[in-house]
């Protein structure tokens, strides 16, 4: 799968294009084939560092598609 990763805070110029690994679902959990996903204000305050995360993550967590697993 591919991902939007955020591995240091800043603007546009810190978002990387990578390959990840397939998800696996563990007890209870999905694995959801996304079809489209946005990228709200949300993920603009936490790639800048105005609401900060863990780094590396990953932006888009709004999405809709199929559940695969």
């Amino acid at each position: 799968m591919h991902a939007i990763i955020v591995s240091a805070q800043g603007g546009p110029e810190v978002l990387e294009y990578a390959e990840r690994p397939d998800p696996v679902p563990g007890d209870g959990e999905v694995v959801v084939d996304v079809a489209a996903s946005g990228v709200n204000f949300i993920d603009i305050y936490h790639r800048s560092g105005a609401y900060p995360l863990p780094l590396p993550t990953t932006i888009g967590s709004e999405g809709a598609g199929t559940v695969s697993a």
